[in-house]
């Protein structure tokens, strides 16, 4: 597996890993994801700011991971201090043709090397509450549970928080 900055020539094919974990993700419950987000849109930005990553096995996107310092305003409600810089990471997502093969693993691990390399020692990541394989992968990883909440631009849905520090 190879992990590296994703480019604008990359968004089609990114497109089509969203394309299969959408309808994945719909079916066990988990709506977060629709056919308008994440759009092209979404990723030409990460990939301006350099935050989009991708891991690559055998030329193919097997994953991606948006490695940020966006932290949404509800992280307070969990106890965040959301004024401290903190790795974030967003819009991670495995094709099912690459899950159990440690693509998410691989792309939460470069997300401790972007924050190692910038001198931050908290990195934190909310997910879906229906999302059980990011539930079981994060406390793995050493992240702990911070709480729960609910995400003003996603109406209706409860995200789990969890928080790394290094």
């Amino acid at each position: 597996m190879y992990i590296r900055l994703a480019t604008l020539t990359d968004i089609p094919q990114i497109m089509l890993l969203i394309a299969e974990v959408v309808p994945l993700m719909n079916a066990a419950g988990n709506m977060q994801w629709d056919n308008t987000y994440p759009n092209p849109a979404v990723f030409e930005k990460d990939i301006a700011l350099n935050q989009l990553w991708l891991a690559e096995i055998d030329g193919d996107i097997a994953g991606i991971s948006a490695i940020t310092t966006d932290q949404e305003p509800e992280y307070a409600e969990v106890g965040w201090d959301i004024s401290e810089t903190a790795i974030v990471t967003h819009r991670l997502a495995v094709s099912p043709r690459y899950q159990g093969k440690g693509v998410a693993m691989g792309l939460m691990q470069q997300a401790e090397q972007v924050a190692i390399n910038k001198g931050i020692n908290k990195l934190r990541v909310d997910t879906n509450t229906n999302n059980q394989a990011t539930q079981k992968l994060f406390p793995k990883l050493g992240y702990q549970y911070a709480g729960e909440i609910g995400l003003g631009f996603r109406p209706g849905m409860r995200f789990l928080c969890y928080e790394k520090v290094l």
